[in-house]
């Protein structure tokens, strides 16, 4: 018997926008795999149930690799493979594996020559670099910034010059409801002709995207990014 495969399998960002940020085959998946892993079971359940209303979910297997969750793949995930049987995962939002704990899943696959096999879907990362304006020829995804005060204030202007010395344009996030916080801490460190762009509710029909110089920024209403999934970037000049 030929081995399964591991499909990387993404879900929505927004509430609702299944048909305009999911292909048909993502769907086809859903209906055909019937072993997960998941972020969390509770929401990947919902998802899956939107997505394709004739899945048995109870006859669905499931398991969890949330941060609190310890995951055995040789007893969890390599006896399904090894069975001919595909097994997918889903991340909470967006594609698995990036700013997602799934890569160790998938460096575990490749470990023991698993195919891999990535289905298209929305990053809220990618959707924001190509809307920024800025450089997408050379970019770094940084994640979380730290949430001290002072640290955060080093870190962005250690990215900055780091931007300003490699032309490379600076990825990073927050908590939605640390956004504010994090927008003032760039406007106060970074040099007024550094490109800020704030890119929030990526795919809602309430997505906002803007790129302004940190001059322009101050001259201007802040944005309404409290609690919203927000996307930020900076290119230094």
């Amino acid at each position: 018997m030929n081995q399964g495969k591991l499909y990387l399998i993404p879900t929505i960002i927004g509430e609702g926008t299944e048909e305009k940020t999911l292909p048909s085959f993502v769907r086809d998946k859903i209906k055909d795999i019937d072993i997960f892993i998941v972020e969390n079971i509770r929401t990947s359940r919902r998802f899956m149930k939107k997505i394709y209303k004739e899945k048995n979910i109870d006859s669905t297997l499931f398991y969890s690799y949330g941060k609190h969750d310890k995951l055995n793949l040789e007893e969890e995930f390599l006896p399904h493979i090894y069975q001919g049987k595909d097994v997918g995962i889903i991340s909470e939002a967006g594609v698995p594996c990036v700013a997602d704990p799934g890569s160790k899943i998938v460096n575990f696959a490749h470990k023991f020559q698993i195919e891999v096999v990535p289905l298209v879907g929305p990053s809220s990362i990618l959707l924001a670099l190509m809307s920024s304006g800025l450089n997408g020829q050379n970019f770094a995804f940084i994640g979380y910034l730290p949430i001290d005060k002072s640290e955060r204030s080093r870190k962005i202007k250690d990215l900055e010059v780091l931007s300003r010395k490699t032309k490379q344009t600076q990825i990073f996030m927050e908590t939605p409801y640390r956004n504010i916080q994090l927008f003032e801490s760039v406007l106060k460190v970074c040099s007024k002709n550094t490109k800020l762009c704030i890119a929030a509710n990526i795919t809602f029909d309430s997505e906002n995207i803007k790129t302004k110089t940190i001059e322009e920024w101050k001259l201007s209403s802040p944005p309404n990014i409290h609690k919203s999934p927000t996307i930020f970037l900076i290119h230094a000049r």
